[in-house]
């Protein structure tokens, strides 16, 4: 009963039988292969759009390289107080971004509003050369919450952010398993709602290391090349990566990768709600948050369960963590079973 985290699971079968296949011979190494090539012209083919492509190997090295292309030294990068970003990155995008100011909002369910936005860099206006200032806003999708934002409201979050001289960053770790989510496309879900660059995570998803930085815009990637390859993120044996990618979006694995892992959340989170135990937020990815009595807790650790015990400030309504309960993060992947849920329901249940 595995629910630490999608990236606790092992390399989905194509992945893995693309890196075996692709083992064989000699190939150029950074990038220069015609693999890579082929994997960046599929991508325009997702996104119907022609756009720069970078792949590297971890999601972090994604997301900081990304944010220091799009903004300078003394920008503002404004996300929700528990982007990952934030809590968990270690200060890579302030280290990468030449010391680019991080600055959190709230936001129910860790999702921004407009509004929150607008008051937020009205903080950061009419104080130059003192202050730093607003370069980009950046979203996670699915949410550190497991919560997703509709096309629209990317649109009005980009709208808003352009109209402010701000660049549009999507931390999209979890991007597949919004995309299944929503009636929309890839395009209408980034460039088309107003996304300039995005963090597209295979990981996740059930490579073994692949991510992308993706820029809508090719003029806007003028020296991401170089940049990447400054901060060492450019793979020599970079064929890897696009065998991953290769494998990833063939046929929408991807996708399929990812509707089965909402499915188990779904499962996950309707087994539990029926045990008395709802998710405090709308399952909407593949995570499930649930406040369980500390007694439950501790039986489901002691059953064998894994899962990590999280602190939120953004519960429905500011509802607070009592001393007696704890907020617990369960995760499905590619990789859940059906009887992995059904007994992790079962144990929660006991009385």
């Amino acid at each position: 009963m595995n629910f630490a985290s999608d990236n606790t699971a092992g390399i989905a079968p194509d992945i893995l039988k693309a890196l075996t296949g692709g083992n064989d011979g000699f190939v150029l190494g950074y990038g220069n292969d015609d693999l890579t090539r082929a994997v960046e012209r599929r991508m325009g083919e997702v996104f119907e759009r022609d756009c720069a492509v970078f792949l590297v190997a971890t999601g972090t090295a994604a997301n900081a390289l990304a944010l220091a292309h799009v903004s300078p030294p003394w920008g503002a990068v404004f996300a929700h107080n528990e982007a990952h970003i934030l809590t968990d990155e270690c200060g890579a995008p302030e280290f990468f971004g030449g010391g680019l100011k991080l600055v959190g909002m709230a936001g129910v369910g860790c999702k921004v509003t407009p509004e929150t936005l607008a008051a937020s860099v009205a903080d950061y206006q009419g104080h130059s050369p003192h202050q730093v200032v607003p370069a980009a806003l950046s979203f996670a999708q699915a949410s550190e919450a497991g919560t997703i934002y509709r096309a629209g409201e990317i649109a009005a979050l980009a709208k808003l952010a352009h109209a402010n001289g701000m660049k549009v960053h999507m931390d999209g770790a979890r991007f597949a398993n919004a995309l299944v989510r929503m009636n929309a496309s890839p395009a209408e879900a980034t460039w088309k709602s107003g996304v300039d660059v995005l963090s597209f995570g295979a990981t996740k998803g059930g490579a073994m290391a692949a991510e992308a930085v993706v820029i809508f815009d090719r003029a806007l990637a003028a020296n991401m090349a170089e940049r990447r390859k400054r901060a060492g993120h450019l793979l020599s044996k970079h064929r890897f990566l696009s065998l991953q990618f290769d494998a990833f979006l063939k046929d929408d694995c991807w996708l399929r990768l990812a509707r089965h892992a909402n499915a188990m959340a779904d499962r996950l989170a309707a087994g539990l709600a029926a045990a008395g135990h709802a998710p405090v937020w709308p399952v909407e990815a593949n995570l499930v948050f649930v406040l369980l009595p500390k007694s439950v807790e501790a039986r489901l650790r002691a059953s064998g369960a894994r899962y990590y015990v999280r602190s939120s400030r953004s519960l429905p309504g500011g509802a607070a963590i009592g001393p007696d309960r704890c907020l617990i993060r369960l995760v499905t992947s590619f990789a859940t079973r059906q009887d992995e849920i059904d007994r992790f329901v079962e144990v929660a249940a006991k009385a």
